[in-house]
């Protein structure tokens, strides 16, 4: 797959699948992950219809620099990748969709840039960091859970000093009052799509609701299940993610 070189000086791997006259869709992986390794089913199901991107995130898989790190603004930082890899392939308008840290850059995207955006849908992301958050970002230390296969595909040469990263930015958000898109969610001009799992305990309901009460046109679908919504009810997924891109576009 190619690289897009980006005017923000990050260099992205991406995926692209389907027509290249079809509607194009971007999806964005989580945390430690790539577009095939964390979306690869979406990526199959949504290229009968659509001309689907799936972009590495700085850092992530083979895209640079490296090694992936964590400024306080990361997710911010993401955000204005997302958008330069929009201008360097030419993409006016798109749909996003996002699981976990990526959930959090599409909406920070829709509120950067609305009139980029046919439609927002974000799982495992709410927009708001809430004290109660804190301890559970801490314990993600040590970086033990880190797999030998997450290690290698995006060459990352200290897992502790990943982690420790992304807690310490994490961290600052929660303490600086949990703000990563809510006060950018009544810019947005998309609808908006927000899941989350009832058993996600990083993501509760009530941060959703505080970025949807701010947001011109949102809702909140629930699963009966734990963070990775898309890998516990793929099926169920698939129909409210299918739906909510045919309402969006006006088929």
């Amino acid at each position: 797959m190619p690289f897009a070189h980006l005017t923000t000086g990050a260099s992205l791997h991406y995926e692209a699948v389907g027509s290249t006259d079809a509607p194009p869709v971007i999806v964005l992986h989580g945390l430690l992950g790539t577009a095939r390794a964390h979306l690869s089913a979406l990526l199959g199901w949504l290229s009968a219809d659509y001309r689907v991107y799936g972009p590495s995130l700085r850092g992530y898989g083979q895209s640079t620099p490296k090694p992936r790190d964590f400024p306080l603004d990361f997710y911010h930082r993401d955000a204005r990748d997302v958008i330069a890899f929009m201008d360097a392939l030419k993409i006016e308008r798109a749909h996003l969709l996002g699981y976990s840290d990526g959930g959090e850059v599409t909406l920070i995207v829709g509120g950067l840039a609305p009139q980029r955006c046919i439609s927002l849908a974000a799982w495992g992301a709410v927009g708001y960091f809430g004290p109660a958050m804190r301890p559970l970002v801490q314990r993600m230390y040590p970086a033990d859970w880190i797999t030998r296969e997450e290690i290698e595909r995006s060459q990352i040469p200290d897992p502790n000093a990943f982690v420790l990263g992304w807690i310490n930015a994490v961290k600052h958000m929660i303490d600086s009052g949990g703000d990563l898109s809510v006060s950018l969610a009544p810019q947005i001009s998309a609808p908006v799509l927000l899941m989350l799992g009832a058993q996600d305990t990083l993501n509760p309901a009530a941060h959703a609701q505080r970025f949807l009460d701010q947001a011109p046109n949102g809702r909140l679908e629930m699963f009966n299940t734990g963070h990775a919504i898309h890998d516990a009810d793929w099926p169920g997924f698939q129909r409210v993610v299918g739906a909510f891109l045919k309402a969006a576009a006006g088929r």
